[in-house]
């Protein structure tokens, strides 16, 4: 490993090779716990920055993220990310090969029933897998007693217990990348394995270790495969010292280097908390994945093998080194935290609110936005990628419009409308490049092959189409932030009227007898010999809201999409055989926008639940992708290894659950302008939550209620309800509505202006059997935001009327989620697919 690498712990292997000594390997998954094993792989070099809370207007300012939970709360015991970033230590052995003692068990050989604790003993061949309670990254500690016979240590990297073993998961077309040697020499006590293949030695200082200068720098061969043939343990006596090269390491654990903006990771600046558990873990899962993702900007992907016919390097196949400078600044947002650790646009509408709303890391946003910015093609393309990509003319049409979204988002959560003035001329080039593509047929014609590895991409596309006429709305908005009175006299007419004719082209590709849109105006249209109705496009032509008020199109489209849901939740029939956690992410949002947040909950309880707890995955962070059948296996790739188990494009519920059922929209940049339109869905029974920006913090809370006399003894009629709790930063100004009711721009009583920094509530009775809704407010203190017990905040007694109270419905139970059957794996579309995506690299 060299220098900049970043890897993603679970588990951590080590061990000692028969023919170069002793090794040590480290792999590193991306499940609910690390392991190690006598082969021990180490974390890549993650460094990490010093927050220093500065405060703008009772608000956060990204430039320096606070040391401490903005919003601390019962809540917190979600969060995945370690306490002492610097000091992580293993949780149990997972699996034990070969030569691995320990004196506390008078030296006889482990076995993966002991618990870690205690020096270990490792002999030549022995292989130790050790388990962490979370996925981690960052740089590996030993503290060494003794050596023997200039000992060799190898540590290799796995996410999934599937594929842990003495070779690391893949970053690429190989089946396996090779472990990283490490000669220690006779080096002994505290040593970081650090850098190129570096061993450093660190003092313990205030309770903690930390590196020292760098003296005695040993530096390992270079990536080589091992040769393993023939490989068998001898046998030996226990109690008997081994007399081949051995290593005595009485501490192992490791310095976490990813979201290098905070020295807490636990300090987040918003959170989530429901009557759902699972809702909750996968909530936080989202934060984490989207943590474990950022990452130092010299410490990204090389791209070994697809950089070889520019670089002509002799790395051997296999190999792979996290020391590319994808980025400038300190901290940047990537696509993945072990593999495609560079910046893809196409994560970034996912990804920013979901950063956004947990730790509001807009640096490492802004970071990743300016390299895509500063590559741009000479005729406003848009790269494909970030360095090590993007300078040999990659491009996808999709990921082009992908890098807009993300502009429009950024500048909506960090108010930084100086960044959009200096990229503005940029913006309009790109978004020029992607206005002349739209032609007669009033649908974009997409001239690049590449998206996110989904099929049938080129020709009139539904997701394309969709996509700008989602760009075209944003970029009005994003001009009358600038006051740019060119643009709104010479271009927001035209950039309407296209919006116009992008609705009458798309309306050629809705089939009637789906309920879906189909994919393109050819092959793959309603009547095409290989029709396709994509889960991308679908979710799109929601998401941008190009229909009309009282159209019945979006809630048909919205069922079609849900009828088609397996066990494992929502496919992509554009990619045959995969369930893509990054298209199911838009499928989220588009249910909400058809009003039907009910599916949205229910399918991310149902594919994120999964993304947890199914066979092969974490348990902490959400992976790339899977297999119809629910197999770990991405069928992106060849290797099932090579699936990311940390993937931002997955972090799809973190923002959804915020912006949809919270219901916490900012309309104007940083917030100045805000609205709160929240739907508790059948699937809770209450729910709070919030998050900071500059200028302050938006709260939102939600629960069910009934009506009883003021005794609190008796129901008053059958009156069920809920209540909405509000307050938004002082200083602004909202809007409340109900989410499942006319929009705020809609003319009526439903919607009502919010001063920011008062705490506003009303509750919502409905009436099914004569299909009456009322809405009135009620008053609450301020003080019931400081009561964070577990269950009291929500079961406060409500004053209602002259003799009533409003009170928790203690009746409600979570409905059960209808049975599905798992998906069936196509295996010639699986093979043939493999084919189809090389043209990503």
């Amino acid at each position: 490993m060299q220098k900049g690498e970043l890897q993603d712990l679970r588990r951590l292997h080590m061990y000692l090779d028969y023919n170069s000594g002793l090794i040590l390997e480290i792999t590193y998954m991306y499940l609910p716990t690390i392991r190690y094993m006598v082969t021990m792989k180490v974390l890549s070099n993650i460094l990490l920055p010093i927050f220093v809370q500065r405060v703008i207007s009772s608000g956060i300012d990204y430039h320096s993220l606070p040391p401490d939970s903005v919003s601390p709360g019962p809540w917190d015991k979600y969060i995945k990310a370690p306490a002492n970033k610097s000091f992580i230590t293993p949780a149990r052995f997972w699996k034990v090969e070969g030569h691995v003692t320990a004196p506390n068990t008078n030296y006889k050989v482990l076995t993966s029933g002991h618990s870690y604790g205690g020096s270990l003993l490792i002999g030549e061949g022995g292989l130790l897998t050790l388990e962490f309670e979370e996925n981690i990254a960052g740089r590996v500690c030993l503290d060494i007693n003794a050596v023997a016979d200039a000992p060799v240590l190898n540590l290799a990297y796995s996410e999934s217990p599937f594929f842990a073993g003495r070779q690391s998961d893949a970053t690429n077309e190989e089946e396996w990348d090779l472990p990283l040697p490490f000669h220690l020499g006779n080096r002994t006590g505290p040593l970081l394995l650090d850098f190129i293949f570096n061993v450093i030695p660190v003092s313990k200082a205030h309770g903690q270790y930390n590196p020292v200068r760098i003296f005695h720098i040993v530096q390992a061969a270079a990536q080589q495969v091992l040769n393993l043939r023939g490989f068998y343990p001898y046998i030996f006596k226990e109690k008997t010292p081994y007399s081949q090269p051995s290593v005595s390491i009485t501490r192992i654990w490791v310095n976490c280097t990813s979201f290098p903006s905070q020295k807490n990771g636990r300090a987040y600046t918003g959170y989530f908390y429901s009557s759902s558990n699972l809702l909750n873990r996968i909530w936080y899962a989202g934060a984490y994945t989207l943590q474990l993702s950022t990452i130092d900007p010299s410490e990204g992907s090389a791209l070994i093998p697809a950089n070889r016919y520019l670089d002509h390097n002799r790395s051997p196949p296999g190999s792979w080194y996290s020391n590319f400078t994808v980025a400038k600044g300190t901290a940047v947002t990537t696509d993945g935290a072990r593999r495609d650790r560079l910046v893809w646009p196409g994560d970034m509408y996912i990804a920013i609110p979901g950063i956004a709303v947990f730790s509001y890391d807009m640096l490492a946003v802004r970071n990743a936005l300016d390299v895509i910015y500063e590559h741009q093609y000479g005729d406003g393309s848009i790269p494909y990628a970030g360095p090590p990509l993007g300078y040999h003319g990659e491009f996808s049409d999709t990921y082009h419009l992908h890098t807009l979204l993300g502009t429009y988002d950024y500048v909506l959560y960090s108010g930084d409308t100086a960044w959009l003035r200096k990229r503005w001329a940029a913006y309009r080039r790109a978004l020029n490049a992607s206005l002349a593509k739209v032609d007669s047929r009033n649908l974009m014609h997409v001239s690049s092959p590449l998206d996110w590895n989904r099929h049938g991409m080129g020709g009139y596309n539904i997701e394309a189409s969709t996509l700008l006429h989602a760009v075209l709305k944003r970029s009005i908005e994003l001009s009358s932030w600038l006051s740019d009175a060119a643009v709104n006299t010479q271009n927001k007419q035209n950039w309407s009227r296209v919006s116009r004719n992008l609705e009458i082209g798309i309306a050629q590709l809705y089939c009637n007898h789906t309920g879906l849109y189909s994919d393109n105006l050819s092959d793959r249209h309603c009547s095409g010999p290989n029709h396709i109705d994509p889960q991308d496009g679908n979710s799109w032509a929601l998401i941008a809201r190009m229909h009309e008020r009282g159209s019945s199109i979006p809630r048909t489209v919205s069922t079609a999409l849900q009828n088609r849901w397996t066990a494992f939740g929502a496919p992509a029939p554009e990619f045959p055989n995969v369930m893509s956690p990054f298209a199911s992410s838009f499928e989220l949002q588009a249910h909400c926008a058809a009003r039907n947040c009910d599916a949205a909950v229910e399918l991310a309880l149902r594919m994120w639940g999964y993304l947890l707890d199914g066979p092969g995955f974490t348990n902490s962070t959400l992976a790339e992708g899977f297999r119809t059948d629910g197999f770990v296996h991405y069928p992106a790739y060849r290797v099932p290894s090579r699936n990311s188990h940390a993937h931002g494009w997955a972090a799809g519920p973190t923002g959804m659950l915020v912006g949809d059922v919270l219901g916490i929209r900012l309309r104007g940049p940083g917030g100045g302008g805000w609205s709160v339109r929240p739907v508790l869905t059948r699937w809770l029974g209450w729910v709070r939550g919030g998050f900071a920006v500059g200028r302050g913090t938006f709260e939102v809370a939600l629960w069910r209620v009934v009506v009883l006399d003021l005794g609190g003894e008796r129901m008053v009629g059958d009156r069920k309800g809920v209540v909405a709790m509000v307050r938004g930063p002082e200083g602004t100004r909202g809007r409340f509505g109900w989410g499942d009711e006319d929009d705020d721009d809609d003319d009526g009583n439903s919607v009502v202006e919010i001063v920011g920094g008062e705490t506003r509530a009303w509750v919502r009775f409905e009436d099914e059997e004569h299909g009456e809704v009322t809405t009135e407010e009620v008053k609450l203190s301020d003080a019931i935001w400081e009561v964070k017990d577990e269950e009291k905040w929500y079961k406060q007694r409500i004053p209602y009327g002259v003799d009533n109270v409003l009170v928790y419905d203690e009746s409600f139970r979570e409905p059960v989620m209808e049975e599905r059957k798992p998906g069936v794996v196509d295996w010639g579309a699986l093979a043939d697919g493999y084919v189809g995506t090389r043209g990503r690299w």
